[in-house]
């Protein structure tokens, strides 16, 4: 009976069948894993560079107008909306005017509310990036994508002389 047990399972030794399928079950979770960070960043980074851009074509917009409290509503809806009127959606999900910081900063660099300033920066505030994938979740781990965006754009102020 021994010898029996022997050959049947010399035979298993050699036979491969099945094999691949095994290779699969181990490797699959990690590729799974692996996409889905791979594409969590890229959701981030696209986020990321739209919100910076958005922040930028506003920021080249107030340094080359005229120091006024209008500008910045149009501002706000520059970086949200992507126009000055303000309609449409938003160019990212869940961002809103309030989300938008505009700071205007002297020559030495103290905040100032009235008259021409040196800089003005817009940054974005309290906006969280909300992720797809549960990468926590897929690696049993604390690991969470649920951070914050904020990217910040500074510009002198293009107009030096004040208005007539």
């Amino acid at each position: 009976m021994s010898r029996n047990l022997l050959r049947k399972t010399s035979y298993f030794k050699r036979d491969e069948r099945g094999v691949q399928l095994v290779e699969l079950a181990i490797v699959l979770p990690l590729l799974v894993v692996l996409f889905a960070a791979g594409a969590e960043f890229g959701r981030y980074f696209y986020e990321y560079t739209t919100l910076a851009k958005g922040a930028r074509v506003a920021v080249r917009y107030l340094a080359t107008a005229k120091a006024s409290g209008d500008d910045d509503a149009s501002a706000k809806n520059l970086v949200v909306y992507g126009n000055l009127a303000g309609t449409g959606s938003p160019i990212v999900n869940g961002l809103t005017t309030a989300n938008v910081n505009i700071v205007r900063r002297n020559s030495t660099g103290g905040v100032i509310t009235g008259g021409i300033p040196k800089t003005v920066t817009i940054q974005i505030i309290n906006f969280r990036y909300t992720p797809i994938f549960d990468l926590g979740g897929l690696t049993r781990s604390s690991a969470t994508l649920d951070i914050d965006v904020r990217p910040s754009v500074t510009m002198r102020y293009l107009l030096t002389q004040p208005p007539i």
